[in-house]
């Protein structure tokens, strides 16, 4: 092991396996038994189970390293199900830890070792070299619509060539030159659109053909059952994966990770979490966090725990009033204001959480070192590096981008029922001091003669001279890092009662670039051709910088309007698509959603809680709605109606300017 290099594929299968490149390939496997250590509150009343421990499995009586300190309890060499009995034989009064973690990664860990990297360089390292190979593969056709492979268009990216194939013709040839070309090129990294709906058809077929499967490199595959779960409030989806052994398998349409941050942020988060990258580029951020958290305990010898036990006390209503209050929002204004600046915090919740030592096991003793905090530390001073060296590097970019989601999780996690570091007092403690933090650099714009027009938890737009004094002043004060916008003019749009929305607002940056947050061309579940309406309009906008100006582009911006509105009965119907995330199967109701979902019912495609469907509105008054794939009409009316909603938007900035 002191040579092995640059591992990009671990799992456990009988023992640790490991796979890594060097000057070959090389693939190694060690023997890493499972335990878990054992703590009771009472020891003597559990002497049969155990003996019956030791006699069975081995048992050793130990010290070991919490959060919260040394425990003495016992080192046990058994799996889960053993803890698992050990729990309901001790009626859950035992407390257990190390039980659930992925064998791989516990590996790593204690034996200073993790992923994408050289023993002897810092995983919080934003440049860091990559010996892999690339082959992108791109299957024709939807593989939940069609059964058949007919076309593949591959690419060879590697240092010596790049050079585009085409597949066609009959699927046993295509699958025989394809199974062919990964063995000659010997990929490591394979790049497939909709990887996990195609792989298992494609294994499917190259076997009932009799072909190799050489997309492992082994043959043989591990699979993530599918799943569908509810996170922030809104449903999600995972397609049942195929794993091949020994290669790096990235499904680029639907893997956040790679979606966010490319081929080198999945080996970045790789690296961070101590998982393999065909782990990280199927996981949320929030499971990557997650992960980092458990792989930084366990390189630090502390135990993770296998059950929450600092889980929320019983608190009356007054005391959980003043606690949980989450962040500071003041209400803007509706209306157009010019020369405006607005100023972010970065990272402001890990900030926090470094700069005030916020950890379950610091409440009781701040004068101790957090684990939280101190683990958060190195992640936070990589991402403010990366936010650096993208101003001047679009390299960067992608780093940057998964480790702001990674961070950003990180605070939620502090609140999650099932967190192995989190304590919902932690949570209270970061909004609270979120909140004193808003209002103090509230005071210090009005001190300054500053006008405060809107703010946002981590945010502040104020208007005013002097406001790059006032950033100074902000991180001189507060000692965390800010960045800060100039607006020539921006546009809070207004909610339905007529005071300001918190988050949806336009405007011309200094660039000559328009932001917009919340507004149809934004949203995921705008049809394309209301969204280039709007998105046009905004292209116009953004050569205006001043009011006089906004005013003289109004005649044209109408012009825009009109010109789709007129349009409209002789549009594809393809831009008509209306894309909403599955919320349910079932609807008591009728409704356009549950339409939706019979439609797709009647064709024969799956759908699942948490997947995307696409649907075109036919009948809004009757409540119809038909599939994108066989729809060849839509209701004029209803599609007239979102154009004049996303006018309305648009069209706040002439409102505003007279």
């Amino acid at each position: 092991m002191e040579n092995m290099m640059w591992i990009f594929d671990s799992y456990y299968k009988g023992g640790v396996h490991l796979w890594s490149r060097e000057r070959g390939l090389v693939q190694t496997v060690v023997m890493h038994p499972q335990s878990f250590y054992l703590r009771l509150p009472d020891p003597a009343a559990h002497t049969s189970m155990i003996e019956a421990l030791e006699n069975l499995y081995g048992l050793e009586e130990v010290r070991f390293s919490t959060i919260y300190g040394q425990e003495e309890g016992y080192l046990i060499h058994a799996d889960r199900s053993v803890a698992e009995k050990i729990e309901k034989q001790t009626r859950y009064s035992s407390e257990l830890f190390n039980v659930d973690i992925r064998r791989d990664q516990q590996y790593l860990a204690e034996h200073d070792l993790f992923p994408c990297g050289e023993r002897d360089e810092s995983r919080f390292s934003p440049d860091f070299e990559v010996p892999l190979r690339v082959m992108s593969l791109q299957f024709s056709g939807d593989p939940a619509r069609r059964r058949t492979i007919s076309e593949i268009d591959i690419s060879e990216i590697d240092a010596r060539e790049k050079r585009p194939r085409r597949l066609h013709g009959k699927e046993m040839m295509i699958l025989s030159d394809l199974m062919e070309l990964v063995k000659v090129h010997d990929p490591d990294v394979l790049l497939i659109d909709r990887a996990d709906q195609w792989t298992p058809l494609a294994v499917e077929r190259a076997v009932r053909l009799g072909l190799d499967v050489t997309l492992s490199r082994t043959g043989r595959f591990r699979s993530i059952a599918a799943r569908s779960y509810w996170s922030y409030g809104r449903a999600n989806h995972r397609d049942k994966a195929m794993i091949p052994e020994g290669r790096v398998l990235i499904d680029t349409a639907t893997s956040f990770a790679y979606r966010e941050s490319g081929l080198k942020g999945i080996l970045l988060s790789a690296r961070l979490s101590g998982l393999a990258p065909n782990l990280v580029a199927r996981f949320t951020p929030g499971t990557i966090i997650s992960s980092y958290e458990v792989y930084e305990a366990l390189r630090r010898g502390i135990a993770v725990p296998f059950r929450k036990r600092d889980v929320e006390r019983v608190r009356d209503f007054c005391e959980l009033k003043r606690s949980d209050r989450g962040g500071m929002i003041l209400q803007p204004e509706p209306r157009l204001y010019e020369r405006v600046s607005q100023i972010d915090f970065t990272s402001l919740y890990p900030s926090i959480i470094v700069k005030y030592n916020l950890s379950p096991e610091t409440l009781q003793h701040p004068e101790k070192r957090g684990f939280l905090s101190s683990a958060i530390s190195p992640l936070l001073n990589l991402r403010i590096e990366t936010k650096r060296r993208k101003k001047v590097d679009s390299r960067y970019a992608g780093l940057d981008s998964i480790l702001k989601w990674m961070l950003v999780t990180c605070f939620g996690y502090t609140g999650y029922r099932n967190a192995k570091f989190g304590q919902i007092e932690v949570h209270e403690q970061i909004t609270a001091i979120s909140r004193e933090l808003l209002m103090q650099i509230k005071e210090v714009a009005e001190n300054m003669d500053l006008e405060v027009l809107h703010g946002i938890v981590d945010c502040l737009w104020v208007r005013g001279d002097e406001t790059e004094r006032f950033k100074a002043t902000v991180e001189s004060e507060t000692g965390i890092l800010t960045e800060m916008d100039h607006y020539d003019w921006i546009v809070f749009l207004p909610l339905a009662d007529g005071g300001g929305a918190y988050n949806r607002y336009f405007g011309r940056l200094s660039s000559g670039k328009v932001k917009i947050r919340g507004v149809m061309a934004r949203r995921g579940d705008t049809p394309e051709y209301v969204r280039r309406m709007q998105q046009e309009i905004f292209e116009l906008l953004a050569g205006t910088s001043s009011r006089e100006e906004i005013l003289r582009a109004e005649p044209q911006a109408r012009k825009i309007h009109e010109k789709y509105l007129d349009g409209l009965k002789n549009a594809d119907v393809k831009e008509m698509v209306i894309h909403r995330r599955v919320g349910r199967l079932n609807y008591a109701r009728r409704c356009i959603e549950a339409s939706a979902v019979q439609a797709h019912e009647r064709l024969g495609l799956y759908l699942a809680v948490g997947m995307d469907m696409g649907y075109v509105v036919v009948d809004a008054d009757r409540w119809k709605a038909d599939a994108e794939e066989n729809a060849s009409q839509y209701d004029v009316a209803h599609y007239a109606g979102l154009l004049e909603k996303a006018w309305r938007e648009a069209s706040m900035v002439f409102e505003g300017s007279r």
